[in-house]
């Protein structure tokens, strides 16, 4: 299996594009601010062809080049329906305004080809089967993306802004919640083997049974404290 990443735009957001190897269908997963050329990039050097955008939630840090990935090679985009407002209208997912200059160098509004996704899901995508788990707290909509293990390929999760290396999202912005997020964490999180993968929406690459050791939040959410969590204090991205 073929994982390319790359931090992307004024957030650093992590854009990746997954694909069975080299040289086949990908998918493209989170195309944030200033994404569009290092999707590009990435494309032309794995020779890869996508056939779907998917992404984790609607902040502006992950959809902001959506509609030119989309267009650029007429493919759709899967979001959950909680936080597909938030394409056309980034501003009051924010609850501020982002400023003039940076709108300047965005094109908001949908691609051509929108569909939602649903908890539970498993979206089967360039010979990939992804599946989704819906994880409010960072937003409503929010959602984690599981490949599952084959052969000596561990699992991996895309997490999006549900869990970081040492932290998890924010949750101060229009639609976070931090008892939320914490239910999320308890359910789509810890379940999970210790060898799983976790690729994140910011931040470096970590595993489950490094966050289970490590992570205050996982940590205290597994000893059943849970609001008793602390609010996340570190904060990347939207």
């Amino acid at each position: 299996m073929l994982v390319a990443g790359f931090p992307a735009g004024a957030w650093g957001t992590n854009c990746y594009l997954v694909a069975p190897a080299a040289g086949e269908e990908c998918v493209i997963i989170d195309p944030g601010h200033q994404a569009a050329e290092g999707v590009q990039e990435t494309l032309a050097k794995h020779r890869l062809k996508p056939v779907a955008v998917v992404l984790t939630h609607g902040h502006l840090d992950h959809v902001a080049s959506v509609v030119p990935v989309c267009g650029a090679h007429d493919v759709p985009a899967w979001i959950h329906p909680a936080d597909r407002y938030m394409m056309s209208d980034p501003e009051k997912a924010l609850g501020r305004s982002i400023g003039l200059p940076l709108l300047g160098e965005l094109t908001v509004g949908e691609p051509d080809d929108v569909k939602e996704l649903t908890d539970g899901a498993t979206l089967s995508l360039a010979g990939l089967e992804l599946t989704v788990a819906h994880a409010p707290g960072h937003t409503k909509g929010s959602v984690t993306f599981r490949l599952p293990e084959r052969a000596d390929i561990p699992s991996v999760l895309f997490s999006g802004d549900l869990l970081f290396a040492g932290s998890i999202g924010r949750t101060d912005l229009p639609g976070g919640d931090h008892a939320e997020i914490l239910e999320s964490l308890a359910r789509v999180c810890l379940p999970l083997d210790d060898s799983t993968v976790v690729l994140a929406g910011h931040g470096p690459q970590t595993s489950i049974g490094r966050e289970r050791a490590t992570n205050p939040y996982l940590r205290q959410v597994a000893a059943g404290l849970g609001d008793a969590a602390p609010a996340p204090a570190p904060r990347r991205g939207m």
